[in-house]
């Protein structure tokens, strides 16, 4: 409850009060299962609204509704109100604004891809350090190339363009092996298949929506619905944590001021840590310890101390510790633990209290105005003044139907990003491609047919060398025939007028041998004629002439004889 400008949570002996200037220091609130640590909330969660600082509350158990409605007038409610002694008390509603990562039960909740961050979203997929580190690789290629990052299908589309260029990306950034990218991608789509795809995209939430007050100058409350969200621990603690980083990177330095700048309840605490990574607790660390100088302040709620690392642990200076149980050496080992992280009161045994308190009760320990611990008392809490239980299910539509920011957020817009632009690129890679397929197709055809002309034209230029060599080998035949046949008609010419000339000599020859022959038959009768003229003495009786006739024949022919004889030798044997 709100009161004198200081929140009055608890009461012991005295009215115990946590500090608005000391309220960005931090807190706890624990205790075990049904010990009362949703109203210890729900009461700090009102006081804070009232003096207009804005809360943020993750609905776990989904009974956070009813703040939306006032409390209802009970004689239990009456008995603890005289009890406490409280004067005014009035049951109200607080301004009060539902949330949902999935859109179910709530404006709907999206961060983009590039928002989120590798180390948040590696951890968000389960991924192995050597897999959140390609993821680094795709974020600074995505980077590098201006592509948006804004839902889980620019993720996939990058890790598709990163992966089939992996051989350049990996000289210039690093090692991007296939089997990460395919691991990434597995995770991708078991995170989707949990729905995840409807926490990634725009419109993207603005942190500082949730740092509004209403028109009465109450902050409002900011419920965000968690029972599904819890379903899946990781993605649930993820989400805490980004609102924490969010936070931080985009509030100014502040300093140390009157009262808060808002107010984040983070219910189930322990599941920040569980499977966190060094790395990531020491970021966590580090918000913790630095994001109060952004004038806000951070509330952890879990069952035991013990479920928060001691470096965080030790930034909770607000503490509210409901009972815990002790029935196994370790839960007494945390009971002690948690005991001694309180200044000592002397009134009682401080680990005795912790395992006796009651529903309602809790020892309590704020810090005072010099931010000094105040010693532990053992109190009960106030009630609160709106609805305890959950609000009727149409009153919750219509809170929700009614808020401006249903308006801004209902309706996911899905501006060109990383996958439509590689999309297109892609789409004009591959009309490129078929384009110089094309080409080279027409290339090779023109080639194939200039090819084929040219293999035409040499079987025609061979085929024509041929006929022309048959035809000058036919020429050459032919010439040598003729040359053959000239040479012979030349021979036969040549032969023919040797013929001739030697019938013509021959003929020449007889007829000189003749004309010798009958001159020196001439010359010889008439020499036989004288020889026997001079034997006979020129008589001419008729015995005498036939004698003187034989014996001239008879001269006549041996004369001849020896003529031919010497003839023969001047003409030779021949005819």
């Amino acid at each position: 409850m709100y009161s004198e400008g200081k929140i009055w949570l608890a009461q012991s002996d005295k009215n115990l009060f946590l500090l608005p200037s000391m309220a960005n220091r931090h807190g706890l609130i624990a205790g075990a299962t049904g010990t009362g640590k949703t109203i210890t909330m729900k009461v700090i969660a009102e006081s804070f609204s009232d003096m207009g600082v804005p809360v943020f509350l993750a609905d776990v158990k989904g009974d956070l509704s009813g703040m939306c409605r006032p409390g209802v007038d009970t004689e239990d409610m009456r008995a603890r109100i005289q009890r406490f002694g409280i004067e005014g008390f009035q049951y109200q509603s607080y301004p009060t604004r539902f949330w949902d990562i999935f859109g179910e039960k709530g404006i709907p909740v999206r961060v983009t891809v590039s928002e989120m961050g590798p180390t948040l979203l590696g951890r968000l997929l389960g991924l192995t350090e050597i897999q959140t580190g390609v993821l680094n690789i795709v974020f600074r290629v995505a980077d590098d190339h201006g592509l948006l990052l804004l839902d889980l299908k620019d993720l996939r589309a990058m890790l598709q363009f990163v992966g089939d260029n992996r051989a350049e990306f990996t000289t210039m950034y690093g090692n991007v092996s296939a089997a990460s990218i395919g691991a990434i991608q597995r995770a991708l789509l078991a995170f989707e298949t949990e729905g995840g795809e409807l926490f990634f995209g725009e419109p993207e939430l603005d942190i500082r929506d949730w740092m509004r007050t209403g028109l009465n100058g109450r902050g409002f409350i900011n419920i965000l619905s968690s029972q599904r969200l819890i379903q899946s621990p990781t993605v649930y603690a993820t989400f805490l944590l980004w609102m924490m980083t969010a936070l931080y990177e985009k509030l100014p330095e502040v300093g140390d001021l009157e009262k808060p700048r808002m107010i984040f309840f983070f219910d189930e605490a322990h599941l920040l840590f569980t499977n966190a990574n060094k790395a990531l607790v020491q970021k966590i660390v580090q918000v913790v310890k630095l994001i109060r100088s952004k004038g806000v302040g951070i509330y952890f709620i879990s069952q035991s101390p013990s479920d928060i690392p001691n470096d965080v642990l030790a930034q909770l200076s607000n503490r509210v510790q409901h009972a815990l149980r002790a029935y196994t050496p370790a839960e007494q080992k945390t009971l002690r633990a948690a005991a001694k992280a309180f200044r000592v009161n002397p009134a009682f045994n401080t680990e005795e209290a912790l395992s006796e308190l009651g529903v309602g009760e809790a020892l309590v320990s704020f810090l005072d105005e010099k931010g000094v611990p105040t010693i532990v008392e053992r109190a009960k809490i106030l009630p609160p003044q709106s609805m305890m239980g959950i609000a009727d299910e149409n009153a919750v539509r219509t809170v929700i139907a009614t808020d401006e920011f249903d308006l801004k957020y209902r309706e996911a817009v899905d501006r060109e990003s990383a996958f439509e632009i590689l999309i297109r690129a892609n789409e004009e890679l591959e009309a490129r491609r078929q384009q110089e397929a094309e080409e080279a197709a027409a290339e090779r055809q023109r080639q194939k047919e200039e090819a084929e002309a040219e293999k035409q034209r040499l079987r025609e230029e061979a085929a024509a060398q041929k006929q022309a060599e048959r035809e000058a080998a036919a020429a050459q035949k032919q010439a040598e025939r003729e040359a053959a046949a000239a040479a012979k008609q030349a021979e036969k010419e040549a032969l023919a007028a040797q013929k001739a000339a030697e019938k013509e000599a021959a003929e020449k020859k007889k007829v000189a041998q003749k004309a010798v022959t009958s001159a020196t038959s001439s010359v010889m009768t008439a020499v036989s004629h004288n020889i026997v003229n001079s034997v006979t003495g020129g008589k001419t009786t008729s015995a005498g002439t036939i004698a003187k006739r034989a014996a001239t024949n008879a001269l006549s022919s041996v004369m001849r004889s020896g003529a031919s004889s010497i003839i023969r030798g001047l003409f030779g044997n021949k005819k």
